[in-house]
């Protein structure tokens, strides 16, 4: 028998997060990652799709100020968090 687990809901703020590094730094710390992380795409899907339990919401509080500030590589990584959510069920994202 196998023990659902909570779902984790997990919270970004805009406003902090300008950059493509402190997107990883914030990421790295809600979510605990191991020591090993890479600070780039490929290692981000490697943790996001193998290593962190789910179910997982994450919320990007003032996504708006996070893309403005970020420009193209804003819409980069939110092509990537969609990417993971189509590999995991129980992996979501919401822009707020």
């Amino acid at each position: 028998m196998s023990v659902k687990q909570s779902l984790r809901k997990i919270s970004l703020s805009g406003k902090t997060i300008g950059s493509l590094q402190e997107f990883y730094d914030e990421m790295a710390r809600k979510l605990t990652f191991p020591e090993y992380f890479g600070r780039n795409l490929d290692a981000l899907w490697d943790v996001l799709t193998t290593d962190i339990e789910g179910p997982v919401e994450l919320i990007w509080e003032d996504s708006e100020a996070s893309k403005k500030a970020m420009g193209k590589a804003f819409d980069k990584i939110l092509a990537f968090l969609r990417g993971v959510e189509k590999e995991r069920e129980d992996f979501k994202v919401r822009l707020r």
